[in-house]
């Protein structure tokens, strides 16, 4: 289906950046914060891009699409890989949590550490008041890492933005390839090149 974005009249929380110059912290800097105890479980923060980045409140509609992705890619996914949702992976500059990821080899592989971007098959977020950050500053960071397909579950539009080829190393990391999926049509579920699966986008949806 065409690939143009619709407006939404929603309004959104926009955090306006700050007037004077700010000190973009490094992931290792995040880490010690973490370990330190500066920031912990219950501070509602995501590290995007060399900041701290707030979290938006979950509504009931993307808890269940969450979920329920969850588990449709949960019986997926061949042996060697596995689901992960609001999670951490890490990558050059960045720390986010989508809501979903499908990752390579077992959960007791990442008891040190969290996986890295090269390790992530595929990433899902769910918009619905997130929309506009998940189509910019979260498409640029997995497009920078180089993770090959992203998914974004649009309850606003009732759609799935596929984005796939990605730009790592162009000025403005993005994807080259967009493609729009409506609740009746089937999306193609890859893993290295290969289809695993097809899921009718309305089992996704809320």
């Amino acid at each position: 289906m065409a690939t143009r974005v619709k407006r939404s009249t929603r309004r959104s929380l926009r955090i306006l950046p700050p007037k004077e110059p700010i000190w973009p912290l490094r992931v290792h800097q995040y880490h010690e914060m973490i370990r330190t105890g500066i920031l912990t479980d219950d501070d509602p923060v995501e590290f995007l891009e060399g900041l701290l980045v707030l979290k938006m409140p979950k509504n009931p509609p993307h808890r269940i699409s969450t979920q329920v992705t969850r588990d449709v890619l949960g019986r997926l996914v061949p042996k060697g890989w596995y689901v992960d949702d609001q999670e951490p992976i890490t990558t050059k500059d960045s720390e986010p949590e989508p809501d979903i990821a499908v990752i390579q080899g077992e959960r007791r592989d990442y008891s040190g550490r969290h996986p890295y971007a090269d390790e992530v098959a595929l990433v899902v977020e769910v918009a619905d008041t997130t929309l506009e950050r998940d189509r910019t500053s979260k498409k640029r960071l997995y497009a920078r890492s180089g993770i090959e397909i992203y998914w974004i579950i649009n309850l606003v539009d009732r759609v799935i933005e596929v984005y796939t080829q990605p730009l790592s190393n162009a000025e403005e990391p993005d994807y080259q390839e967009r493609r729009d999926y409506s609740p009746s049509e089937k999306i193609p579920v890859f893993i290295k090149n290969q289809v695993i699966a097809e899921i009718v986008v309305q089992e996704l949806l809320p």
